[in-house]
């Protein structure tokens, strides 16, 4: 069995770029319903393209369901989840009873999906799900490795599940908290999570064991840390890139790659990376051997120290909690190539950050890693040289010493 690529899509630029790097399905949101308000999401009518798009190019695409919603949203949602299946979407992802009740009465061919908000953790709360007609279950991100396995090997053999493999993790149990709305009135679990377990917290004095937020001291929260700035609540990244042959011994049938509310940039280079490492895999499962410039590519995006996740060992050993504040910032993308090259190897881009001649530079496209050169001229599209492209949206030429296809990024490099 091959894995399936699982991509976020917070908008159609990034659908597109999950698409071109090598997804085999996306998951997304509509305008409401979805857990991450603060992506751009999709509206209906980008949401029925956005099929069209993705199934003209044999790409399955999931509509995340997931909130938990009060009594006075069920007419609406009755009306969203009856669009889904007149728009043919390949899932909708959901986690409260009442909403899998609902998709079943009224789109009853839309498969349902168990989004990890459900907390799904052993294999009697996967046949539960299966009884009432889930055909995949997104586990609990809480989960080891092994207990993966034990589940993957104790449901019917038609229920697939999806795991997490790369991006963020929570400080609660699958997205369950109450910080946000606490502090800002943003609720966690209605997709609108400001969060606060990533802001900075400091001792409020030497005698208390006491912290506050730096910007809200008055409000004391109860907690045990010896002394200066205390990371306790934020989490590493996940990031199983070096274990990808466990990953399909487990039985998982879906690797699933976190960031809605990341760049596009991101959602190419992820896509990519793990698209690479599991075709080698599948290709010599025997002879397979992790190459680092993998991680490498993982680490050319915005993000926060990496670690496994609970795959590999319990929280009790390891927490996963980061050392430093903030995220390690990316290469800088700076263009998207809109034309192929020519037979002299000069393409067209569309310019996103600033690129001066001379420049050291990455071509990145699908099944490679970062491809360097230098920069030699830039042309404007009049033809004209210049020393820059200064200028978001623009359009300039370069000449590539690589094949370039339109949908390649061109990027900062070392």
């Amino acid at each position: 069995m091959r894995p399936e690529i699982l991509s976020p899509a917070g908008d159609f630029e990034k659908l597109k770029s999950a698409v071109y790097f090598g997804a085999d399905a996306v998951y997304l949101a509509g305008s409401h319903f979805g857990m991450r308000a603060a992506s751009g999401n999709f509206t209906n009518e980008e949401l029925k393209e956005a099929v069209a798009y993705c199934h003209d190019r044999g790409v399955k695409l999931y509509v995340t369901v997931n909130i938990m919603p009060r009594d006075g949203e069920y007419d609406a949602l009755r009306e969203f989840l009856s669009y889904l299946e007149e728009i043919k979407v390949d899932a909708a992802i959901v986690s409260d009873l009442g909403v899998a009740a609902l998709l079943r009465e009224c789109a009853p061919n839309v498969p349902l999906h168990v989004s990890t908000q459900a907390s799904v953790v052993s294999s009697a709360a996967c046949k539960a799900w299966y009884a009432l007609g889930a055909t995949r279950i997104v586990l609990a991100r809480e989960l080891s490795l092994e207990a993966v396995k034990k589940i993957c090997a104790d449901i019917p053999d038609d229920l697939e599940i999806e795991c997490f493999v790369h991006g963020s993790m929570c400080i609660a149990y699958s997205g369950r908290c109450l910080l946000s709305q606490h502090y800002v009135g943003r609720d966690a679990n209605r997709g609108a999570c400001a969060q606060p377990c990533r802001w900075i917290y400091g001792t409020s004095s030497a005698l208390t064991m006491d912290v506050a937020e730096e910007k809200r001291r008055e409000e004391l929260l109860p907690i045990v840390e010896d002394g200066g700035d205390t990371f306790i609540m934020s989490s590493k990244d996940m990031c199983m890139i070096e274990h990808i042959p466990e990953l399909c011994s487990a039985g998982i049938h879906s690797f699933k790659l976190e960031g809605r509310v990341r760049s596009a940039y991101y959602t190419a280079v992820v896509t990519n990376t793990y698209k690479m490492a599991l075709d080698r895999y599948m290709a010599d499962p025997e002879g397979y051997e992790y190459d680092p410039a993998l991680l490498r590519e993982l680490e050319s995006v915005s993000h926060r120290e990496y670690g496994t996740g609970f795959f590999m060992k319990d929280p009790h050993e390891d927490a996963n909690i980061v050392s430093e504040a903030g995220y390690i910032r990316e290469k800088a993308y700076i263009a998207t190539a809109v034309t192929d090259s020519d037979s002299e190897g000069y393409a067209t881009f569309v310019q996103r950050n600033k690129l001066c001649d001379g420049a050291g530079v990455e071509l990145l496209t699908p099944g490679k890693t970062g491809q360097p050169f230098k920069t030699e001229g830039i042309w404007n599209d009049k033809g004209e040289p210049i020393e820059s492209a200064p200028h978001p949206g623009m359009l300039f030429k370069i000449k590539v010493p690589f094949p370039v296809h339109a949908g390649d990024i061109l990027r900062g490099g070392e």
